[in-house]
């Protein structure tokens, strides 16, 4: 897809797919090997991501894993801003996006940690951890759309729907609000996972290109996650193929960016597909 996001000045081009590679400061994230807590170990997870061929590190304090515990927002916010300043240190020229729910916290990181883009499982506040719906949390009951709005930085929109139909139907509803509100770079997940069935999750990837109908960029978050060993068997850690063969799908239906644990090999992906192409033209 032809289209650039404004990172805080410089433009980012998602003509060629980028790579985010996941640094989670959590001790309970479901992938074991993406779980980085000491300022070592964040430091190198930063520099390897964008030495393996990422371009944006994504950072996340808050598991939402099914069965994950619930984290305060004063501890996700001291996670972060730990996480934030060494990832900011160590690689000051990259995209850097924080994972979370809350608005505040996503405030923050923007204003005053360093961080460029908001990447929000909730889809504006639908649901929280774990899919539990905020509803019945109403001490944190989202603004996210109207700070996205104010800061006008680009602003990953995950659905929390079951089926194609629905997710777009959102989509159309919220994009629409997030323009209202003066928006300008939105993303989109589908949000693998999330809401979804094994069935459902598929039945979505089957039909995925149909996304591209809103014209904006689209970003696919599958790796390693349970879909794929639901399916194949084994679990997290022995889900790298699986992860390689539908990021390399997701990219042949026309996503613009690679949520992933494993940089190196959806960097991969992504010179093999951008090969094909340029053999077509």
């Amino acid at each position: 897809m032809e289209y650039t996001i404004n990172i805080k000045g410089r433009l980012m081009d998602l003509s060629t797919p980028q790579v985010m590679g996941i640094l989670n400061v959590t001790p309970d994230s479901f992938y074991s090997g993406s779980r980085k807590q000491t300022e070592m170990e964040i430091a190198q997870r930063a520099d390897q991501i964008i030495e393996e061929g990422g371009s944006i590190i994504d950072v996340g304090a808050f598991s939402t894993r099914p069965g994950a515990d619930e984290v305060s927002e004063k501890e996700e916010g001291r996670r972060l801003k730990f996480a934030l300043d060494i990832v900011r240190r160590e690689q000051p020229d990259a995209a850097v996006s924080v994972d979370t729910y809350r608005p505040t916290l996503a405030r923050k990181c923007i204003e005053e940690w360093g961080a460029d883009i908001i990447n929000d499982v909730s889809e504006g506040g639908i649901t929280g951890i774990a899919n539990v719906p905020l509803e019945q949390r109403q001490e944190e009951y989202p603004e996210m759309f109207r700070v996205v709005g104010e800061l006008k930085v680009p602003y990953i929109l995950m659905s929390v729907q079951p089926t194609l139909e629905t997710m777009m139907k959102g989509f159309a509803r919220e994009v629409q609000q997030l323009r209202d509100l003066g928006a300008k770079d939105i993303i989109l997940d589908p949000g693998f996972g999330f809401g979804k069935n094994l069935i459902q999750n598929y039945q979505i990837y089957n039909e995925m290109e149909k996304l591209n109908v809103m014209e904006l960029p689209v970003l696919v978050g599958i790796s390693r996650k349970s879909m794929i060993y639901k399916l194949l068997g084994g679990d997290a850690t022995t889900s790298l193929n699986g992860t390689s063969v539908l990021d390399t799908i997701a990219l042949m239906k026309g996503a613009s960016i690679l949520r992933v644990h494993d940089v190196k090999e959806a960097a991969e992906a992504v010179k093999i597909i951008e090969a094909m192409k340029e053999g077509r033209t």
